[in-house]
């Protein structure tokens, strides 16, 4: 099997002068502290097309022959990767076909057509995406870009690694969103031989995790593709290039929940000040979730930024609830005038602010004359939801919180 090495890594950085922006690198105080060791974030959500994919896909098109790129293109992807194909396409006059899973982000969508590709909808996931891709292929005759599993593609991916030892030459460990596995194994297969002191970190979401397993079994092995936020990363099984290197350089792999994640997107956003899509947050919320273990200083890839507003809101308020800024209750007051004005009242002078308010009126716990109240109440934080149930339940209310 064709593998990727530090001089093909090197090679396609070359290439991608000029092309693939040097995205800045942050360091995030709130994370140092919590690591105690300086923790740098590389914004890759701010790299053209929103995220690394442009590396892999402009490094793979721009080696076809000229007998390739008269036949195009086709891929598969649930928005970066049809965003890195169509933009690099675009740049070298190559006609691009790109399958979406039918649920795909409304911005990636129009990006994708808006770099100049055809679009086609279709599959609930990305490797359902990838079978019409294909068969699409076998079809016209298109050459079929996969989004990790080429060395073309890892070789590109890899460039980032290099990129973030030139600006953090002390780096001890780099935490990497994983998906497929192409960028892990790009940057594992270059510092493997430029600097075999870094420990390379790959983070899958827990819902769908294919590495863990596979690494065990020492094979590729398929999982169901459940529902993620992290659309970007739901990957059903890993790719026989990336395996391989992910495999031989021993790179390990940690997993992270959706909590973890909705609270490391709500922890860049406020603090960082980056607009991340949740796949991007991948290593920071492996971080957050659990420092031991991890050496720095420390190098969090924020692997793209492509997310859309409706689903960046939904998990915003996932990431405020799991970090105890909104607190769900259920109070029982008396079903008599004022009763709810007096509860409200109560919970303003604990200093909750009411999100949301509905009533229970019948129900086999509710004793005649009850009504039980459902609150959304936005906190400050878990010692303020624990000093508001407090209050309440002083006041005489009989309260349970969700």
């Amino acid at each position: 099997m064709a593998t990727v090495d530090l001089a093909a890594v090197q090679d396609a950085t070359i290439a991608l002068a000029g092309i693939a922006s040097r995205t800045p690198i942050e360091r995030s105080r709130v994370l140092s502290e919590l690591l105690g060791s300086p923790v740098w974030l590389k914004c890759e959500n701010l790299q053209r097309a929103g995220s690394f994919k442009i590396r892999g896909a402009y490094t793979r098109l721009s080696r076809l022959s000229p007998e390739e790129r008269e036949r195009g293109v086709v891929a598969a992807s649930a928005g970066n990767h049809a965003q890195g194909v169509a933009l690099a396409a675009r740049e070298l006059g190559i006609r691009a076909t790109i399958f979406m899973p039918a649920d795909a982000a409304l911005p990636k969508l129009a990006a994708t057509r808006d770099y100049g590709a055809e679009v086609v909808l279709g599959g609930a996931s990305l490797d359902e995406a990838l079978v019409d891709a294909t068969a699409f292929a076998e079809r016209t005759g298109a050459v079929l870009i996969h989004p990790f599993d080429h060395v073309d593609i890892v070789a590109g991916q890899g460039s980032l690694g290099l990129k973030i030892l030139d600006q953090v030459p002390d780096v001890r460990t780099i935490l990497v969103p994983l998906g497929g596995g192409g960028l892990a194994a790009g940057i594992a297969a270059a510092l493997a031989e430029a600097a075999p002191h870094v420990r390379v970190i790959g983070v899958q979401a827990e819902n769908v995790a294919a590495y863990p397993g596979s690494l065990a079994e020492g094979r590729p092995v398929a999982v169901p593709v459940r529902a993620t936020m992290a659309d970007g990363i739901a990957v059903g099984r890993p790719g026989e290039v990336p395996f391989e290197i992910l495999a031989r350089t021993h790179v390990p792999v940690r997993t992270v929940t959706e909590e973890d994640l909705s609270r490391a997107l709500l922890l860049v956003v406020e603090r960082a000040k980056q607009l991340v899509e949740p796949s991007g947050a991948a290593g920071v919320a492996a971080l957050m979730a659990d420092p031991a273990g991890i050496e720095g200083p420390v190098v969090a890839i924020l692997s793209g930024g492509n997310v859309d507003p409706l689903v960046l809101l939904r998990v915003l308020r996932h990431g405020m609830t799991a970090a105890g800024r909104y607190l769900g209750l259920h109070v029982r007051i008396s079903d008599r005038p004022g009763g709810l004005a007096g509860l409200l009242a109560d919970v303003a002078e604990s200093g909750g602010n009411v999100m949301h308010v509905s009533h229970v009126r019948t129900g086999t716990h509710l004793a005649i004359g009850e009504v039980e109240v459902d609150l959304q109440i936005e906190t400050k934080g878990p010692e303020h939801c624990e000093a508001v149930v407090g209050h309440l339940s002083a006041a005489g209310y009989t309260v349970r919180a969700d």
